[in-house]
């Protein structure tokens, strides 16, 4: 059975959705390329950016088979390094297949 996992990216500062330079945006362009893969795939239900006022953070929801599934997708991501990546297990309730 697979298990649900939320995710949280946490930009470098508060500000980085406004004030990104060109390299940063290219990492970010690559980086929903990458999840919106993950999502054609089966392991993504949902991600995009939550409009924070204090801040603009990103968060995804994915299923996979373990834990360890999880930190591959994490490390995998173009954009881990630029920003700091959380995660914990979620008991979601999904459509049937």
């Amino acid at each position: 059975m697979k298990k649900h996992f939320v995710l949280y990216l946490n930009p470098p500062r508060p500000t980085f959705a406004q004030d990104m330079s060109d390299e940063e945006r290219s990492i970010m362009q690559q980086h929903v390329i990458y999840w919106n893969n993950l999502m054609n795939d089966g392991y993504v239900l949902a991600f995009g950016p939550v409009i924070d006022p204090s801040g603009v953070y990103g968060l995804g929801i994915v299923e996979a088979e373990n834990e360890d599934q999880v930190k591959k997708f994490i490390a995998d991501d173009p954009a881990n390094g630029l920003n700091r990546y959380e995660y914990y297990p979620i008991m979601a309730i999904t459509p049937k297949k």
